[in-house]
């Protein structure tokens, strides 16, 4: 099963402080990704040091899931889910 695929450019926002610790990627034309879609920013690694903030821009490949890998994603992505659950038969509170 082959993914269609299309390069478009992107602004990556990195912050490393007390305050914040985030790196958010938005892409031109605000394209909607979907459950199975991968987005892989292009280019060299990008080292950010403490209280530094940085905006790049860059390209990214976005690959487009076909019908049956977005199922399978939705699909396990809500039994993925119940591993957030926290189940305890201890009573009270743990130290």
């Amino acid at each position: 099963m082959s993914r269609r695929t299309e390069v478009l450019p992107c602004t990556i926002n990195i912050e490393h402080s007390a305050a914040s610790l985030h790196a958010h990627v938005e892409l031109d034309g605000e394209p909607e990704i979907l459950p199975g879609d991968r987005v892989c920013v292009l280019g060299d690694p990008i080292f950010v040091r403490f209280g530094q903030t940085l905006v790049l821009r860059r390209n990214a490949r976005v690959e487009r899931a076909g019908f049956l890998a977005r199922q399978w994603t939705k699909l396990t992505a809500s039994l993925a889910l119940t591993e957030l659950y926290e189940v305890s038969f201890t009573p009270g509170r743990l130290p």
